[in-house]
């Protein structure tokens, strides 16, 4: 039984995908788009993920989300919305898995940091990073560097690149020169992660205590859901009834979403996947959803993302970033000896730097940096 043969048109398929970097012989069992998704999961960068922060630092607590469990979610949403649209879930599930594979540890903080010290060669974008541990970093097979991915699970995970990167890219970076749009999966992919952060932090807020009920409940998002949930659950409280709330959030915005999706898809009268990338953007929320989920991000921007304890651990974290990068900068034979370039080439040195930190997770950074300036018998 094909697994594709129910998409739609306009859907990706992988007979008529632009393949690998690196021809293979077609996978036993399993489309093309499965192959990638099995090698993501198994790959090394994906098992790191489990302790990088998403908001909170992993020491923070257990229940706290972290990039590996936020990938999970993206992916969980984002084939509830494909199946819907008969789209290919296996590629969606693929570039959500895929998504943060480049993400340094700390979350922002420590790409932002990555990128200050990078400035001059090239900067740091955790986009592309998770492209380049797709394309090179991941060493697994005998025939190539990296996974091989397929061309559209590639280039759903570059969700946005800078002109001067994209020519640097060949094929994957054309769509940002030429102005056209990625598939239809990698839109969904962009959207659910959205969904996933938002809401899924609005939960880690309130859990922390970071945020309180009061707060949340000035959002009309929230309060709307908030009020259904007492009418449902009478004297429902704590940590049930936020459960309850956030999740009529989540089923709100997918819904909308499937349906102005389905209306534009419908509207556009698509006939390939060619129509879509010379369409405009096609997967969106109502204007009106739109508006709410704005207002949503910048609440959480305002209010837990800049609060002074989170602020005090970005700080930290950009410290440990840069002090790392400064020190292997100044002594790259302080490196393990596969991130040690040669001497004379200082733009590969820097980026082998680059790689190895933003391969850390959150608890390595931190050891790492005690390692090199703590002298004391348990660090040396």
């Amino acid at each position: 039984m094909n697994p594709e043969a129910s998409l739609a048109p306009h859907a990706a398929h992988s007979a008529l995908s632009r393949g690998r970097l690196f021809e293979e012989a077609p996978p036993n069992a399993r489309s093309e788009f499965q192959r990638d998704r099995d090698r993501i999961i198994h790959c090394t960068a994906f098992r790191r993920l489990e302790y990088k922060t998403q908001v909170f630092v992993n020491h923070e607590g257990d229940l706290f989300r972290t990039r590996l469990t936020h990938s999970i979610e993206v992916a969980q949403i984002a084939r509830s919305i494909a199946r819907n649209l008969q789209l290919n879930e296996d590629l969606v599930e693929a570039i959500s898995l895929a998504h943060d594979l480049g993400h340094t540890p700390f979350g922002h903080a420590g790409q932002d940091a990555l990128n200050d010290c990078m400035e001059a060669h090239g900067g740091f974008e955790h986009n592309l990073q998770s492209l380049r541990v797709v394309d090179k970093l991941e060493q697994r097979y005998g025939a190539f560097d990296g996974l091989n991915l397929m061309f559209e699970t590639r280039e759903g995970i570059l969700k946005h690149c800078s002109l001067t990167n994209a020519k640097k890219l060949g094929d994957i970076g054309q769509r940002f020169i030429q102005r056209l749009q990625p598939s239809l999966e990698a839109q969904v992919a962009n959207l659910a992660d959205e969904i996933a952060y938002n809401n899924h932090d609005v939960d880690d807020g309130l859990r922390s205590g970071l945020l309180t009920l009061e707060q949340m409940n000035q959002i009309d998002f929230y309060a709307t859901h908030s009020r259904e949930v007492e009418l449902l659950f009478p004297g429902l409280s704590g940590r049930r009834a936020i459960n309850e709330t956030v999740r009529r959030m989540i089923n709100a915005l997918i819904t909308d979403l499937i349906q102005t999706s389905q209306q534009r898809i419908l509207d556009a009268r698509l006939q390939s996947v060619d129509d879509v990338r010379n369409a405009p953007p096609l997967i969106a929320f109502s204007d009106g959803m739109a508006r709410q989920a704005a207002l949503l991000k910048r609440f959480l921007r305002e209010n837990l993302y800049r609060h002074y304890l989170v602020n005090r651990m970005t700080a930290k974290a950009r410290r440990i970033v840069a002090e790392l990068y400064a020190c292997f900068s100044a002594e790259p034979t302080l490196l393990p000896p596969d991130y040690q370039a040669a001497p004379a080439n200082s733009q590969q040195q820097a980026r082998a730097i680059a790689d190895y930190i933003a391969g850390m997770t959150d608890r390595y950074a931190i050891r790492e940096h005690r390692r090199l300036f703590l002298v004391d018998e348990g660090h040396l």
